[in-house]
């Protein structure tokens, strides 16, 4: 054999017209015996450099080159030579034959050189290669004879590795439509396995980037989509499916498309048929349907059209998922709930039918070795129900601020984090719960050590609003006694400096009412935390909001009643602050103004 092809190379180098084919016959031979070995002899020799000229001839031997550079082209080590040898441009000329062979071997080849190669796409793009396949893929769609769709898998696979892991050459396919083309394929082929599964692979290429998506939208893509899942019964092939359709259904548009063409119902059936089995291609089914399920949800309209006023079969089989005993499952019907609860309407609806029961027995299942992703969906569920003010009473009724501090020892931050937001939200106007909270010394000590964790920015914040909430909500002296003792006033002070307005003016308040609650308890804290100076930088600075001056002015106005902190006002010259304000644009600013500046002239 190889005596055979150093003959076959050698003849080939001299080129004489006849023996062409019997060497290019040899060399097919060998490369089929051993592809690295005969592609290394051909780099070795020089035969690549021959056949740009071989290629240009264009006859009956044609199809044999560009088999063979096909061929060689497998080997990661022969991409760049076959670009430096120049073969790209008369293999992109090739593409306009009419000879089918021509074009299935001119495909392969093209498609072999670009894959992982940067250097092969670069050549292809500048030589127009992808634009040409682009036109030919679109003008052979509806053909369904098999060698044209043994040439249309060639084509969308050499489109595969030509823009694979490459966004500007995505956007470029994009651009020339060929989305619209690949999703006509799939309907009319959908019978041809090899050329559905390439379309398959392109849509996973293509559905990351965010400009394919309105294309996509544009298209029937979700009702061919589910018809082929229907089709399958191979763990592999729905896998194939699945990782279309995960990035597609990140668009709202696509979303709906989805549920009306009858998506959910297949996700519900492999959930159906995978919820008992412990083989890993289940359990990842499992996981992969339930999770699109969740992704369906989160938008309004598909969300909506689901939740059917709360009567939805849909909406009733994901609520059965929350007490099943599979962590995956309650996942998604915690994370399911949480996206139903977007509106005020669903989230009344679903506290009036027992939801949040399901909820609470599922969040003490796991308080114990707890699994923290379930925990943090079932409070993230509970924190958005709690948003409708005729919610939190039935709420707190039905045990939910007693069933949430059961995780107040979590050291999970993403768990701490849902923990907080959803007291914060629960006790929003609830003068009672807010007084029976803010005396329970514990959670209050506990708040204190979270709004110092520097590393959690989203705990440490939410901490800080809880602790203001409190008092704001609870307006009781035991609260504020129990926060001075906990250590919390020096928090609330530098709370007030936060760059968010929001978090700013609840501090305020919450300090004003300290103030006005029990200054003697507070004084020394007050003092420690600097708050004069914090006030006298937040009246100056040009940039706080009207609620902040006013806020600050009234706290100003309570305090003075302790001599250390009169005694700071008057070091800082607060009168000429207050005075300027006085012209101030915004009329309860200025009233509150010439009211401190009263106040500061008289007790000065």
């Amino acid at each position: 054999m190889a005596d055979n092809l150093s003959e076959a190379l050698k003849t080939l180098k001299l080129s004489s017209a006849d023996s062409v084919e019997g060497c290019l016959d040899c060399l097919l031979k060998a490369l089929a015996h051993n592809n690295v070995e005969t592609s290394e002899k051909i780099q070795e020799m020089g035969v690549l450099a021959m056949m740009p000229a071989l290629l240009s001839a264009q006859n009956s031997c044609t199809p044999k080159v560009a088999n063979i550079i096909a061929e060689v082209a497998k080997n990661e080590f022969m991409r760049s030579p076959c670009v430096e040898a120049g073969l790209i441009p008369p293999l992109v000329q090739l593409l306009n034959s009419k000879d089918q062979e021509i074009l299935l071997q001119t495909g392969r080849a093209l498609g072999n050189i670009c894959y992982d190669s940067h250097e092969g796409r670069s050549a292809v793009d500048a030589a127009g290669g992808a634009q040409i396949v682009a036109e030919h893929i679109k003008s052979l769609a509806e053909s369904t004879d098999p060698a044209t769709g043994k040439l249309l898998t060639v084509f969308c696979g050499m489109l595969m590795n030509y823009s694979n892991d490459n966004d500007s050459l995505q956007a470029q396919l994009i651009i020339m439509g060929v989305i619209p083309t690949l999703v006509r394929l799939l309907g009319v082929h959908s019978q041809n396995t090899a050329l559905t599964e390439m379309c398959l692979i392109a849509f996973g290429n293509l559905a990351e980037l965010e400009s394919s998506k309105e294309q996509f939208a544009s298209t029937n893509i979700a009702e061919e989509l589910v018809r082929l899942f229907r089709k399958q019964v191979e763990h592999e092939k729905r896998e194939m499916i699945f990782e279309v359709l995960a990035p597609l259904a990140e668009n709202d548009v696509i979303k709906l498309q989805l549920v009306d063409a009858g998506l959910v119902e297949c996700l519900l059936e492999v959930v159906a048929q995978t919820v008992d089995s412990d083989r890993d291609e289940d359990v990842a089914q499992l996981k992969t349907a339930s999770d699109l399920m969740v992704l369906l949800l989160l938008g309004d309209e598909s969300m909506q059209k689901l939740f059917e006023g709360g009567k939805g079969s849909v909406f009733q089989r994901v609520l059965s998922w929350v007490p099943s005993n599979n962590h995956q499952l309650q996942l998604a019907g915690a994370l399911a709930i949480a996206n139903f609860a977007r509106n005020d309407g669903n989230c009344i609806h679903m506290v009036d039918t027992g939801i949040v029961q399901k909820l609470l027995e599922l969040l003490d299942r796991h308080v114990e070795e707890g699994n923290v992703t379930v925990q943090h969906a079932a409070l993230s569920a509970l924190r958005n129900l709690a948003i409708p003010v005729v919610n939190k009473s039935k709420m707190l009724l039905a045990g939910v601020s007693d069933v949430v501090l059961k995780f107040l020892k979590s050291e999970m931050p993403p768990v701490q984090f849902k923990l907080l937001g959803t007291l914060r939200m629960l006790i929003d106007t609830q003068a009672d719960a807010a007084e029976q909270l803010g005396t329970n010394a514990k959670l209050v000590e506990r708040l204190v050590e979270w709004c110092d964790a520097k590393d959690h920015a989203g705990v440490m914040g939410e901490s800080n609003r809880l602790l203001s909430a409190l008092i704001r909500h609870s307006k009781s002296k035991d609260v504020v006694q129990t926060v001075i003792q906990g250590g919390g006033v020096k928090h609330l002070v530098t709370m007030a400096t936060s760059e968010h307005m929001i978090m700013q003016n609840e501090a305020l308040v919450a300090l004003g009412l300290i103030a006005a609650l029990n200054l003697d308890c507070a004084e020394k804290d007050f003092v420690a935390a600097n708050l004069v100076q914090v006030l006298h930088k937040l009246l100056k600075d040009e940039h706080s909001a009207p609620e902040i001056k006013y806020n600050s002015m009234i706290l100003i106005c309570s305090i003075m009643g302790s001599e250390p902190l009169h005694k700071e006002v008057q070091s800082l010259a607060f009168i000429d602050v207050v005075s300027s304000l006085r012209s101030h644009e915004n009329k309860t600013v200025a009233h509150q103004a010439s009211l401190t500046e009263q106040r500061l002239t008289a007790q000065s």
